[in-house]
């Protein structure tokens, strides 16, 4: 009964959000204060999905992996490469006469096919690379990223991925809903996964690895599963984003980006899926729009404020990040995750408390 009531009083929130999200993107005209609101929380839950699938892998299994950024170019250009229209190739491919790709696929099933192609690739580099530990495997997977960057840039591979020429005018999602469908989608089922069998392998791995293969539980099959699942729905966080910047190319996909989302998971506490989705909403909207204000220069009557001009925000924003990371060294959530049935229990717990209270008075 108490699984019943909590998946209905789920379904019924989230139907409200989307209804809530649905509303404002038809009343919010773009010339308003309030445009940028929808901004950043269409940019939020795509960080939010790519966040969650770094923590599966760094918070939850104990892999240190900085090659996040590498997947999500891989997802975003295998999203560009196959469903760019047909009649759009000789325009986009114009310096490699229209490309070797004379076909366009449906929308929902190039983002799949970005995350499958970003799982095949992290499956190949996996088997390598997930020998070594620590800061070792964050060096290799970021060398990964930065050499996948190359490649793509490529010139001989310009009939494919049009060289260091940007990839455009595929399809992209129209309304708001779109992403936060898909990324809600991901996180449910990263969040089955985690509390599967297969997850508390993760975090048996993560807590002890020596106690954990005493159990049974195999290592090189297990950390091989959880890097080719985090680099999967990275894949498809890099095609959503290709879909939300409307163009694709592979020198945005820097280690920066990577700094960012690790940036993200560690605000939001290493082995809390809520926290990185909370931290991605916050993060997105502080250093893109909250802040803002702050790059302007203001007067106030003769007197002109010192220090605001074109990138004080980021010094302030930065500053934040070092109060956080020092004060909160577990993050906003620490370990701890929201629920619906957790705050229904304690509800419900201090009714029948008070309840007790009353009658024994």
């Amino acid at each position: 009964m108490k699984k019943t009531r909590d998946v209905v009083i789920s379904v019924v929130l989230i139907a409200a959000l989307l209804g809530v999200l649905r509303y404002m993107e038809l009343h919010i005209s773009p010339q308003s204060q309030w445009a940028m609101l929808l901004t950043v929380l269409k940019k939020g839950s795509i960080y939010a999905l790519v966040a969650v699938s770094m923590n599966l892998l760094n918070g939850f299994t104990g892999l240190f992996s900085l090659g996040q950024a590498g997947f999500m170019m891989i997802g975003a250009y295998t999203y560009g490469i196959l469903t760019i229209p047909v009649a759009q190739r000789a325009n986009v491919y114009m310096y490699y006469q229209g490309g070797i790709v004379q076909f366009a696929l449906p929308s929902i099933l190039g983002i799949v096919l970005g995350g499958i192609a970003a799982a095949a690739f992290a499956f190949l580099i996996g088997i390598p690379v997930l020998r070594l530990k620590s800061d070792y495997l964050a060096i290799a997977t970021l060398g990964f990223a930065e050499i996948m960057k190359v490649v793509f840039m490529w010139d001989s591979l310009g009939p494919l991925t049009n060289g260091s020429n940007m990839l455009r005018e595929y399809p992209t999602f129209k309304t708001i809903l779109y992403p936060f469908i898909v990324s809600g989608i991901c996180i449910a089922i990263i969040v089955m996964l985690i509390n599967s069998t297969y997850g508390r392998a993760f975090k048996a791995i993560r807590d002890d690895e020596i106690a954990a293969e005493a159990m049974g539980i195999n290592l090189a099959h297990h950390k091989r599963i959880a890097f080719t699942v985090s680099s999967f729905f990275a894949g498809i966080s890099g095609a959503l984003l290709a879909m939300y910047q409307t163009n694709v190319q592979a020198k945005s996909y820097n280690s920066a980006m990577t700094y960012e989302i690790l940036l993200i998971v560690v605000i939001g506490g290493i082995g809390s899926i809520t926290g990185s989705v909370i931290s991605s909403f916050l993060f997105i909207a502080c250093s893109e729009w909250v802040l803002r204000f702050l790059d302007e220069t203001h007067r106030i009557g003769e007197f002109t404020v010192p220090l605001m001009r074109s990138g004080f925000r980021k010094v302030v924003f930065s500053i934040i990040i070092m109060v956080i990371v020092l004060f909160f060294r577990q993050g906003i959530m620490g370990t701890r995750e929201f629920s619906i049935s957790g705050i229904i229990n304690r509800l419900t717990g201090k009714s029948k408390k008070s309840k007790g209270g009353d009658s024994n008075a």
